[in-house]
């Protein structure tokens, strides 16, 4: 039976966080399932670096349509994890659902990966002792959140730490994906 992998995702999730590592899944054969909020058609943005700016930009992107509502997801039936970064995590971490799709998969020591601003998402956890004595990375905005779980911040642009791997942004897809994929062969 092919695995089945979760992306938990929004509007305004970074488009080559959430294409890549989608379309590498299905490459390798899996079943990708996009949940968001609401099932819907989602907004992606581009997320860019401009000269002379001290942060980067958003432009509108691509869209792609979910499969299931959070509030459809049942955890069990997956095998892994992908949270993609973009804006989509600071507001689909107050959906109601995140939590206990979330536990599942760290209480399951199921792969999850998480790039750039996902690591915001776990914040909707109120036990963070699934990351005391961790190490991930995120993109560097994103730093105070992952310390504020208890976690150490990794300097470098991809980390793996057990079942959990995490990556600084969209260049660091290939390894990010290379890694989340063999912890699921």
């Amino acid at each position: 039976m092919s695995k089945k992998i979760l992306i938990l995702t929004g509007d305004a999730a970074e488009v080559l966080e959430l294409y890549y590592p989608y379309y590498r899944i299905l490459e390798e054969g899996y079943e990708a399932v996009i949940a968001s909020p609401a099932k819907k058609t989602l907004h992606t943005v581009v997320h860019d670096f401009v000269e002379d700016w001290e942060t980067y930009t958003e432009k509108p992107a691509h869209r792609i349509a979910s499969h299931l509502a959070f509030a459809d997801v049942s955890p069990a039936e997956y095998d892994g994890l992908i949270i993609p970064g973009g804006r989509a995590p600071e507001y689909i971490r107050l959906d109601a659902n995140v939590p206990r799709i979330l536990q599942h998969f760290l209480e399951q020591d199921k792969p999850v990966g998480a790039i750039c601003h996902a690591a915001q998402v776990f914040a909707a956890l109120k036990d963070t002792a699934y990351f005391q004595g961790r190490t991930m990375t995120a993109y560097q905005a994103c730093r105070l959140d992952v310390e504020k779980l208890g976690a150490a911040y990794a300097a470098d642009t991809l980390h793996v730490d057990g079942r959990l791997v995490t990556g600084h942004a969209w260049p660091d897809l290939p390894g990010f994906m290379r890694e989340f994929l063999k912890l699921l062969k």
